[in-house]
């Protein structure tokens, strides 16, 4: 479907921006691995995923990457980005919780975002958000990390 598409192309967008600090062969460093899949709850609260490769509007889909080390050196101050497609809606689930959000891909603050509205503090409806980065301090040498998001077809 096109939010699939749409997803590969932005990450590819993504990967060239990811930082890279404190390390010497950054290109050659990090490989990453994307995979979308439905996300099913049965009756007893079980969660299980299987490949999305179409689904309905309301189906819940996550994305997770994988990035990996692929050389003998750690790779420190690591920052990897998750676009979420225009045609979903972040559901509020993220993994590693510690993901940070935007509504313009280069302002990221801790969630639940916030923004003042009448001289309150309001939360951001999850609809708005375009983007959650997950800061990794440390990523070590042969080793990988995952992270993931949750969203609603549209």
């Amino acid at each position: 479907m096109k939010y699939l598409k749409y997803l590969r192309s932005a990450l590819l967008v993504t990967s060239a921006s990811i930082c890279l600090l404190d390390t010497a062969h950054a290109d050659d460093a990090l490989q990453m691995q994307l995979t979308a899949n439905k996300v099913v709850t049965n009756a007893a609260g079980e969660v299980s995923y299987s490949p999305a490769r179409t689904a309905p509007k309301g189906a819940v889909i996550q994305y997770k990457a994988t990035y990996s080390n692929s050389i003998n050196k750690d790779i420190k101050d690591l920052a990897v980005t998750l676009p979420i497609p225009a045609n979903m809606t972040f559901t509020g689930e993220a993994s590693p919780t510690s993901a940070q959000a935007s509504i313009d891909g280069k302002n990221y603050a801790d969630m639940p975002l916030m923004r003042k509205v009448n001289g309150q503090l309001v939360k951001i409806p999850f609809s708005e958000y375009r983007t959650l980065r997950w800061d990794i301090k440390l990523l070590p040498a042969n080793k990988s990390v995952v992270v993931a998001l949750n969203t609603i077809v549209d």
